[in-house]
C-alpha cells in the first residue's frame, strides 16, 4: 500500500467512528484511554480554550507568543479545513502522512480495547487521544488545546489546563448544548479546573455570572477582558490593525496584528493573558517578542483575502455573533462599493438571524451548497433568503464553483476597486472554498 492509500485509509476508519457534531456527554471513554496510554495528557502543561467563537484563532495567537519564547508547542484545533492531519500540529506544522498513519496504528490496539469495555470512541476522541499522545512523544513544551464542541464533556477535557481560555460565548450547538447562553457556559465553564488561572473574554453578563460562580467553586484566579486586561486602543493599518494592550504583567504598545476586526483584537489580548498567566514570574514579556509574534499571526478562513480584482474574501462565520463580528469587521475594514456574498450554510443553524445580519453589507448574494451532508439544501436556503433580500437579490447555484464564478462575474459590474466578493456560512464553506481557490 503506498503512502497515499495508508493516509486516506486510516482516515477512513476514524471517519467510519461517526459524525464529530454527535456527541454522547462522558469522559468515561477518553478516561479510560488516556489510563491505557499513560496518562499523555498530563506530560505538558496545557492552555485549554472552549468558547462559541474565535477559539481557533485564539489558540494560534497563543502558540505564536508562545513559539516566540523559543518554546516547542503542540496545538489542538478543530475543524480542519483541508486534511485531518490539520487538527494535529507540532511547532506550527501538522503531522505529516506517515506520522499520522503510524500514530493511529500505534493506538489502534487500544482503542479496540476501550471499544470493548465502555462503548465506541468517537471520531473526536481517537483524534484527541493522537494528538496528546503525538506531543508527548514530540515532546512539546505546551500545548494549545481547543474544546470541540462544550466543555464539561468534551474530550479534551480529561486533560487539566493550568490556563482556561474562555472565548466569547453565544448561541450555537443549541441542540446538543442547551437552550439558552447560560446552560451554554455551564458546559463550557467544565475545564475551569481548580487552581487554574481563567482568562475571560468579555462576556454577555448571564455567561459572566456562570464562569465567575465555576471559577469561585474550584478557586480559579480569575482574569476578565476589561478588567485586569483589555484592548487600550486600536486603529486600522494596511493589512490589518495597529493595537495598544493592557496585559496581566504589562501594556504593549504598537502592536501589528495582520487581521480585520474589534474581535480579532480581543482575541489578541485573550491570548496575551492566557500566555502571561503560563509565565512565571511578574515581569511582562518582552515588547519585541509581543509585536513579532503578533505580525506572523495567521487565520485561514477568518475574514482571509485571497485574491484581489475583485477581492475576495473567505469567512467561516457560522453562528450569529460569529456573523455580527464578521459584518462589523468588513463594514470598519473594507470600503466595498458593491459587495456579493456567496453563503452556504448548515441546516441546523441560525439561518435566518445569519442572512438578516449580512442583508446591510451585502448587494447581491449567491446561494449554494458546501461539501457537508449537513448542508442546507440550497433552494430552501434560497426561499429563506428571498424572504431577507427580496427575490430580486437572490442568486442560486448549488455548486460552489460555480457560485463563486457567478459572484466574481456579479462583483466585476461594479467599481473594480471598489467591488468584493464574502465566501462564507460555514467552516465546510470557507475550507472548500479555500480548496477551489487553491489557498495555501
Amino acid at each position: 500500500m503506498t503512502a497515499a492509500q495508508d493516509i486516506h485509509a486510516v482516515e477512513a476508519a476514524i471517519r467510519a467512528r461517526g459524525v464529530e457534531w454527535d456527541i454522547d456527554p462522558t469522559l468515561d471513554r477518553m478516561v479510560g484511554l488516556v489510563d491505557l496510554l499513560g496518562q499523555p495528557q498530563a506530560a505538558f502543561p496545557v492552555i485549554h480554550i472552549a468558547g462559541t467563537n474565535g477559539k481557533s484563532s485564539t489558540a494560534r495567537m497563543v502558540e505564536a507568543l508562545l513559539r516566540e519564547r523559543n518554546l516547542r508547542v503542540g496545538r489542538y484545533t478543530s475543524p480542519e479545513f483541508a486534511s485531518m492531519r490539520d487538527r494535529i500540529c507540532v511547532d506550527g506544522v501538522p503531522l505529516d502522512e506517515d506520522r499520522f498513519v503510524e500514530l493511529f496504528h500505534e493506538l489502534e490496539p487500544h482503542f479496540g480495547i476501550v471499544d470493548q469495555k465502555y462503548g465506541r470512541l468517537s471520531f473526536f476522541e481517537v483524534l484527541t487521544a493522537m494528538a496528546f499522545a503525538a506531543f508527548a512523544d514530540a515532546p512539546v513544551d505546551v500545548a494549545v488545546i481547543e474544546t470541540g464542541m462544550g466543555g464539561t464533556w468534551d474530550a479534551t477535557n480529561v486533560a487539566t489546563g493550568a490556563v482556561a481560555v474562555i472565548t466569547a460565548i453565544s448561541l450555537d450547538h443549541t441542540d446538543y448544548l442547551g437552550p439558552d447562553v447560560e446552560t451554554i457556559a455551564t458546559e463550557k465553564a467544565g475545564i475551569i479546573k481548580p487552581g487554574a488561572t481563567a482568562v475571560l473574554e468579555q462576556q454577555v453578563i448571564s455567561a459572566a455570572e456562570v464562569l465567575m460562580r465555576r471559577s469561585a467553586e474550584v478557586g480559579a484566579t480569575v482574569a476578565r477582558e476589561g478588567l485586569e486586561f483589555g484592548v487600550l486602543h486600536r486603529e486600522l493599518a494596511m493589512g490589518g490593525q495597529l493595537i495598544h494592550l493592557k496585559g496581566l504583567k504589562g501594556s504593549y504598545e504598537e502592536v501589528f496584528l495582520p487581521l480585520y476586526g474589534a474581535h480579532q483584537a480581543s482575541n489578541a489580548v485573550t491570548a496575551l493573558a492566557a500566555v502571561e498567566a503560563l509565565t512565571a514570574g511578574d515581569d511582562p514579556l518582552a515588547d519585541d517578542l509581543v509585536r513579532q509574534a503578533f505580525a506572523q499571526v495567521t487565520s485561514p478562513g477568518r475574514l482571509e483575502v485571497v485574491r484581489r480584482g475583485p477581492t475576495v474574501i473567505i469567512d467561516a462565520a457560522h453562528n450569529p455573533g460569529g456573523m455580527e463580528a464578521s459584518a462589523d469587521a468588513i463594514t470598519e475594514s473594507f470600503g466595498f462599493t458593491r459587495l456579493i456574498a456567496v453563503v452556504a450554510v448548515m441546516a441546523d443553524k441560525d439561518v435566518d438571524t445569519i442572512l438578516e445580519l449580512l442583508e446591510p453589507i451585502v448587494e447581491e448574494i449567491v446561494i449554494s451548497k458546501n461539501s457537508s451532508p449537513r448542508s442546507m439544501d440550497p433552494e430552501e436556503l434560497a426561499q429563506r433568503a428571498e424572504s431577507v433580500f427580496g427575490q430580486d437579490r437572490v442568486h442560486l447555484a448549488p455548486r460552489l464553483d460555480d457560485a463563486i464564478d457567478l459572484a466574481i462575474s456579479l462583483a466585476d459590474q461594479g467599481d473594480e476597486f471598489g467591488a468584493g466578493v464574502l465566501i462564507t456560512g460555514s467552516v465546510v464553506t470557507a475550507g472548500d472554498a479555500r480548496l477551489l481557490l487553491k489557498v495555501g
